[in-house]
């Protein structure tokens, strides 16, 4: 009986902290810009139609993703996006087993235009 109550309480334990490296990135404040490591996933051409200020492009699809990971700070938060949301997902789950403290910017820089 005591695993009936004990197993929901910790599956919402797991799901609360999961969720809380999640932010909309329709939240995302100037001051988060300035002070964060910004990691835009796109691809250079995406990066080169816009992109937010001091984001540093690390393009998912490039063969050489995740060896550009290996510069990074891992000291510093790392605040991940892409176009819709797909790709930061993605990467925001290799940054993490790769120890990283990050942040997916969910809704990508489509929403973040729309703000």
């Amino acid at each position: 009986m005591r695993y009936f109550v004990l197993f929901p309480l910790v599956i919402l334990l797991v799901m609360g902290c999961a969720q809380s490296n999640r932010k909309p990135i329709t939240e995302l404040s100037q001051n988060e810009i300035n002070s964060v490591i910004l990691i835009d996933v796109r691809t250079p051409q995406e990066y080169a139609e816009g992109h937010i200020d001091n984001a540093i492009n690390i393009n998912w699809y490039g063969e050489d993703f995740v060896k550009q990971l290996d510069a990074l700070n891992k000291d510093q938060t790392i605040y991940v996006y892409c176009k819709k949301g797909g790709r930061s997902a993605k990467a925001f789950k290799i940054l993490d087993s790769l120890g990283y403290s990050v942040v997916d910017l969910e809704g990508g820089y489509d929403a973040y235009l729309k703000k």
